[in-house]
């Protein structure tokens, strides 16, 4: 496996950030911001991962996406374990829709539930989203201390 930090062209890997957070203007909020992580294996782009400072030594993954064909094939989880090896700081957090696909993945990884911000989704996105057949609403927001 092969981590690239990607500083140019990042709106190249938009189809498969989509997959991570599927409204192109939020993910137009963090992307110039964030440091853009992909993994390669085999020479094929198998996992893309944006990660933003914070603040107060917490960084955040704010969109964590692995190629279709390439799921549950422990890429994202690898992912994750890189990130939290970039970041210095105090906690590393990731936020997430109340999913039955996601929240696990995330405590598998070692992250714990930190607060919920209300609403999230209906307020910040054009249309409902929906996981795993249920509808999200609020943000669940996770940390993993550094």
């Amino acid at each position: 496996m092969e981590f690239c930090a990607i500083s140019d062209n990042k709106r190249a890997f938009l189809p498969l950030l989509l997959l991570g957070d599927e409204q192109e203007e939020m993910i137009d909020r963090y992307l110039d911001r964030g440091t853009l992580w992909a993994l390669y294996d085999g020479g094929v782009l198998r996992c893309v991962c944006v990660v933003t400072e914070e603040g107060d030594g917490d960084f955040e993954i704010k969109n964590l996406a692995v190629a279709p064909g390439s799921q549950r094939r422990g890429y994202g989880r690898a992912m994750v374990e890189h990130a939290a090896r970039q970041c210095r700081g105090r906690r590393l957090l990731a936020g997430t829709g109340d999913s039955p696909l996601t929240v696990p993945f995330y405590q598998a990884c070692g992250f714990q539930e930190d607060h919920r911000i209300p609403n999230f989704f209906t307020e910040n996105y054009d249309h409902p989203i929906y996981e795993a057949g249920r509808r999200l609403v609020d943000m669940v927001v996770f940390a993993m201390p550094l």
